[in-house]
């Protein structure tokens, strides 16, 4: 992996800055710093600020494991083309019967993991997180979910930063959901940024010249070509998608949606 913002590799941003370029993040640990609880997850107010100039001047679209009504309340006021939630799946469109699916877990799950403190199950229609970052015991914390996941039948688990992430086999992902935004709002390339497990359906995509995947924080394992150095690289990677439209005095092609599809 190379570091984007090196003045080696920075000119690689630019290139793709300057072409009919979508851009896509995903949220937290992202666009908002990691937190102990998600429901605290926020964008600082620098970023916050410049990604709303960005959304202006590019179409953008944030793609993530929270629910989509959730994470439109996180991006309220920010002119992003499209939201799209549960990891590329969308619950308005997808067929009951995996809700259903879904919510059998949730009844099978909660007799499992009744007991451990700091483990919560989040439901979210189409597919669940089991977060366990606020337990004191971890490991334990870990194993007992992995006990509990491997009784259910049907499952797609991404292991995330102190979540197992767990979706309906076969279910779109957000490989498919930035694929689909991309043609969608006829745009020739994408900039897709993410941090996580399931940011590796984008990653893995085969995209020479179509896709610049970027990778917050280095890892050995991802398919990502770029990384960022941490969270707080967001802000200067802005800064030189803001310079780039400055220069080129261009703007965005995609009118403002912030809705829900994938």
């Amino acid at each position: 992996m190379k570091r984007l913002l090196a003045r080696a590799n920075v000119d690689v941003l630019r290139q793709f800055a300057w072409s009919k370029v979508l851009l896509a993040f995903d949220f937290d640990g992202t666009l908002a710093p990691i937190v102990d609880d998600p429901g605290d997850a926020r964008m600082r107010a620098r970023t916050e600020r410049r990604f709303r100039e960005v959304a202006r001047l590019y179409p953008c679209v944030v793609i993530s494991g929270r629910g989509q009504r959730d994470l439109r309340g996180r991006l309220s006021g920010v002119p992003v083309v499209e939201v799209v939630g549960n990891h590329g799946i969308d619950a308005a469109r997808y067929p009951g019967a995996l809700r259903a699916d879904v919510r059998g877990w949730t009844a099978e799950l909660a007799g499992r993991l009744a007991g451990l403190k700091g483990v919560k199950v989040e439901d979210k229609q189409v597919s669940l997180a089991i977060h366990y970052r606020q337990s004191r015991a971890k490991r334990h914390a870990a194993q007992e979910i992995e006990r509990a996941i491997a009784s259910l039948s049907g499952v797609r688990v991404i292991r995330g930063k102190l979540v197992f992430n767990l979706l309906p086999e076969g279910a779109p992902h957000k490989g498919l959901a930035l694929l689909s935004a991309r043609a969608r709002f006829g745009c020739d390339t994408a900039i897709y940024v993410g941090d996580d497990a399931s940011d590796e359906d984008v990653f893995a995509l085969d995209e020479p010249g179509r896709l610049l995947g970027v990778r917050v924080e280095e890892s050995a394992s991802s398919h990502a070509s770029y990384f960022l150095g941490d969270q707080a690289e967001i802000d200067p990677m802005l800064d030189v998608l803001l310079a780039c439209r400055a220069a080129s005095g261009g703007a965005r092609d995609a009118s403002p949606m912030v809705s829900g599809a994938a």
